[in-house]
């Protein structure tokens, strides 16, 4: 078959509680995708809906989302990988198309976390872990991601400011976008203020600055095949690549000394289908969930060598006017994190990078996008790679 497009994308305000039904949520992006694209739920021919289940009090969504969006009596089905829910999402209906199951397929990423209160949200993302043997100990997602922090700062003396300083860029950017739950600048300073709120301790070495923040918010792919994205489409972008990997659940089963080797295997596999290396990207979203999940980040999807990626961060190499622009919408430390909504939200920001379409945070001639996202901790890992 051909190749396969985006020829649509939406998102709506990323908010720490949304005053609507999970249905309304999943209209926002869907709505602005729909107008993105300049079609009608008529050209849309399957819907695949993508969130984690445990903050959902609706069972089974997706048909619930897709009457509501009018996307009957056409199929639809659910996905979750958790965080990285709608980052598979895009995998499978690229799979999908390109197979020539159909022509067209919208990925609908939503979460609403307001639904459950923080403990409880607190509480399911511990269940991430295997409900046996693992989460009954209380482990937290900040915990887990402390244990890596610790081991990359005794492995390769990154310090507790080179973390912060990955703040200070989202920060930078984060107050650009309009669509983000936190919009304010972050220094450096903050986080040795103990008056400030970003020095509060949460996992040592972690403080409240090197955290995401839960929201609740929706976003919308819309995948072609060829034919009807050169129909449709003045700006296609086309999926080059798309990588996925596992690992085991358990932290006793893991390789804690090189990073996310989730993010690394799909990295690879992302490029080689590419036929791109880490050199060609111009611009990416990585999955920021803790400062260090991007440290890690630029180094297990090559933009840096192990234990160099402090290196970009303190060059600024990584902001909009760097070798490697990576999060310049905010990344999740500014947008906020709803989880199943994630994926989508970061494939937004690509495609609008790669029409020249992101406004005050376009990075000059992008030609070749990458997204990194990460389901749990490190459980689930998911690249795509895009082109114009």
């Amino acid at each position: 078959m051909g190749k396969v497009a985006i020829i649509g994308v939406g998102q709506s305000s990323f908010v720490r509680g949304y005053p609507g039904t999970i249905k309304e949520l999943a209209f926002e992006g869907f709505r602005e995708a729909l107008q993105d694209a300049q079609i009608t739920t008529k050209d849309i021919e399957a819907s695949i809906i993508c969130s984690a289940p445990e903050y959902d009090k609706q069972r089974s969504p997706a048909g619930v989302i897709a009457e509501y969006l009018g996307l009957i009596p056409q199929p639809t089905f659910y996905l979750e990988s958790l965080c990285s829910s709608s980052s598979m999402g895009l995998k499978v209906a690229y799979s999908m198309v390109k197979a020539g199951l159909h022509d067209s397929v919208a990925v609908i990423g939503f979460q609403k976390m307001s639904e459950i209160s923080s403990a409880e949200s607190q509480e399911r993302m511990g269940r991430g872990a295997d409900i046996q043997w693992e989460s009954p100990f209380g482990t937290m997602m900040p915990a887990y991601y402390a244990m890596y922090a610790r081991n990359h700062m005794a492995t390769y003396g990154t310090t507790p400011e080179d973390l912060a300083l990955i703040r200070v860029k989202s920060g930078t950017y984060g107050q650009l976008n309009e669509k983000a739950v936190y919009r304010k600048s972050v220094t450096l300073d903050m986080f040795s203020d103990p008056e400030s709120t970003m020095s509060s301790p949460v996992a040592s070495p972690l403080r409240v600055g090197d955290c995401c923040a839960n929201a609740d918010g929706s976003s919308c792919v819309i995948v072609v095949n060829e034919e009807k994205a050169k129909a449709l489409c003045k700006k296609p972008v086309w999926i080059l690549g798309v990588g996925a990997a596992s690992t085991a659940v358990n932290m006793v089963g893991r390789d804690l000394f090189n990073g996310l080797t989730v993010a690394q295997q799909a990295g690879e596999q992302a490029y080689k289908m590419a036929g791109v290396t880490p050199k060609d990207i111009d611009v990416a979203e990585v999955h920021d969930c803790f400062t260090i999940a991007e440290m890690m980040a630029y180094e297990n999807l090559g933009f840096a060598k192990p234990g160099e990626g402090k290196e970009l961060i303190r060059a600024k190499e990584t902001y909009k006017d760097g070798s490697i622009p990576v999060n310049v919408d905010g990344g999740l430390l500014s947008k906020g994190h709803p989880i199943g909504a994630t994926g989508g939200s970061q494939i937004r920001t690509i495609v609008l990078q790669l029409r020249g379409e992101a406004g005050e945070i376009q990075v000059k001639d992008p030609e070749i996008g990458l997204v990194h996202n990460i389901g749990g901790v490190g459980l689930y890992g998911n690249v795509s790679i895009l082109g114009r």
